[in-house]
């Protein structure tokens, strides 16, 4: 295989500018791949791109809020101007509110659903046109271990991620004869930023560890290697699927 079976192809990463986008992002450039780099903070967009910058790889910053559709149209615009048809999506993007469902009010209901949910429609109707163009895309979904089970406090981030599991088995079938694949990913615990605090605290710390079978948090390379290897030649006959990397979590 070549190092870098990715060269000539163009990816969008949505939610690059930190933790597992940022990391897909990399390991996507470290393949070949020219990189769209997709968030609303342009400071940390800017970092992943100095980094991006570093392997000799075009990439460039677009800022977009993908619940909206007039800036995820208005992104389609930019990046095909800059890039020309893109062959990868990669639907990163996610928020979540912590609370029980009923103390949930519409607007922070519809904050994580439009985020991790509608974001995703948005992006592949945007984006998934051009791949139909030369037969050849992957599209891959973040969804998370909470799409796979109930989490108390979690009812509309795990509605939201359970979504994107159906919207990936439906487009999965929808594009199969146009050579396009489309798998979720469903990270577990990961050691990003958004965990410092749970990580930095040895009794949180510790005991989150103890329900996770490998006993260690999971390292944003780890899913950078998995979204590469998905978009190569070697995964092109798996679409339409979720695959796990928890530790063994949900296994339990």
């Amino acid at each position: 295989m070549s190092d870098q079976p990715l060269k000539g192809k163009v990816a969008v990463v949505t939610g690059a500018s930190r933790g597992l986008g940022r990391a897909m992002a990399i390991s996507l450039a470290e393949a070949g791949a020219s990189i769209a780099c997709v968030g609303r903070n342009e400071e940390k967009l800017s970092e992943t791109k100095a980094l991006l910058d570093k392997l000799g790889v075009e990439s460039d910053t677009f800022i977009c809020d993908v619940r909206y559709e007039d800036q995820v149209n208005d992104l389609e615009k930019q990046v095909s101007k800059r890039f020309g048809p893109i062959h990868i999506l990669v639907n990163n993007a996610g928020t979540a509110i912590r609370k029980n469902l009923i103390e949930f009010s519409l607007e922070e209901w519809n904050t994580v659903l439009d985020t991790n949910l509608t974001g995703v429609f948005l992006c592949s109707r945007a984006f998934v046109p051009h791949m139909k163009t030369h037969k050849w895309g992957r599209v891959i979904n973040i969804t998370s271990i909470m799409a796979n089970v109930g989490s108390i406090g979690r009812a509309a981030y795990c509605a939201s991620k359970h979504g994107v599991l159906a919207i990936t088995k439906s487009m999965a079938l929808e594009h199969a004869d146009d050579g396009i694949n489309v798998v979720a990913i469903s990270p577990g615990f990961y050691a990003t930023d958004l965990t410092a605090p749970l990580r930095s605290d040895s009794s949180k710390n510790d005991d989150l560890l103890s329900n996770v079978p490998a006993r260690r948090w999971g390292d944003p390379k780890e899913i950078g290697e998995i979204a590469r290897f998905l978009c190569t030649d070697a995964a092109s006959f798996i679409t339409g699927t979720d695959i796990l990397s928890d530790g063994g979590w949900v296994a339990q």
